[in-house]
C-alpha cells in the first residue's frame, strides 16, 4: 500500500488586504487535499505582508523549521503570491529550500508552479537554478560597473588611509616600546594597519 502524503497548507493574508481571507483559501485547500487523498499534516497561517521575511512571518519560520525535519512531503499554497513577495532572488531561495530538503511545492491557482509532478519538477527546478545564477551574475556584474564607475570618477576605493598625525602617533608609541596591540587599541585602529606603518 503506497503511503499517504502529507501535506502543509500555508496560508496569508496581510492587514492590507481587503477582498482576501484565511477561510477562502483555507476551503479550496482542504478540499484540493481530499480530492487527492493527501492528509493535512498543518495548516500554518500568517497575518503580514508578504514581503517580510521568516523573523516577522513565524508560521512561515516553522513551516521551513518542519520541512527541514521531514515532517511533510508537501507545502500547497493558494498562489506565489500568498507565499512569498520578497522579490525572484528571495522566493527562488524558499522554493530551492523546500527542494533540498525533499518536500515538493504546489500553487493551488498555478498549476504549472508545481513539484509534486515528477517532470514538472525537472524543468521548473532547472529554471529556478538558471535564474538564481542569473540573479547572483547580474548583481555581480551590477557592483563591478559602480566599482569601474567610482575609480573613473577618481574616488579611492577601500578604507581610508590615515594622517600624517595618526601615522607620526604610532611610530612614536612604538618607539616609546608600546605593544603593537596596545597601540592599535589606543589608535582605534585595526593590528593589521599597525604594522603596515612600522619601520
Amino acid at each position: 500500500m503506497d503511503k499517504k502524503i502529507k501535506a502543509a497548507l500555508y496560508l496569508r493574508v496581510s492587514t492590507t488586504d481587503k477582498d482576501q481571507d484565511t477561510d477562502n483559501q483555507l476551503l479550496q485547500l482542504k478540499q484540493y487535499c481530499n480530492n487527492k487523498g493527501y492528509e493535512v499534516y498543518n495548516i500554518y497561517v500568517d497575518h503580514e505582508s508578504g514581503r517580510k521575511g521568516r523573523k516577522v512571518r513565524k508560521q512561515f519560520n516553522q513551516l521551513f523549521k518542519d520541512a527541514a525535519q521531514h515532517q511533510f512531503d508537501l507545502v500547497l499554497f493558494w498562489s506565489l503570491d500568498r507565499f512569498s513577495r520578497e522579490g525572484i532572488k528571495k522566493t527562488l531561495h524558499y522554493l530551492q529550500l523546500l527542494d533540498s530538503y525533499g518536500v515538493k511545492f504546489h500553487s493551488y491557482t498555478e498549476e504549472y508552479l508545481q513539484t509534486d509532478n515528477e517532470l514538472i519538477a525537472h524543468i521548473l527546478i532547472g529554471v529556478m537554478s538558471y535564474f538564481g545564477e542569473y540573479e547572483a551574475q547580474r548583481i555581480s556584474r551590477r557592483v563591478k560597473a559602480g566599482l569601474e564607475r567610482a575609480k573613473a570618477e577618481g574616488k579611492r576605493l577601500g578604507r581610508p588611509e590615515l594622517s600624517d598625525r595618526k601615522i607620526r602617533k604610532i611610530k612614536k608609541l612604538k618607539s616609546e616600546g608600546m605593544a603593537n596591540k596596545a597601540i592599535a587599541r589606543e589608535m582605534k585602529v585595526s593590528l593589521n594597519t599597525v604594522k603596515k606603518y612600522m619601520v
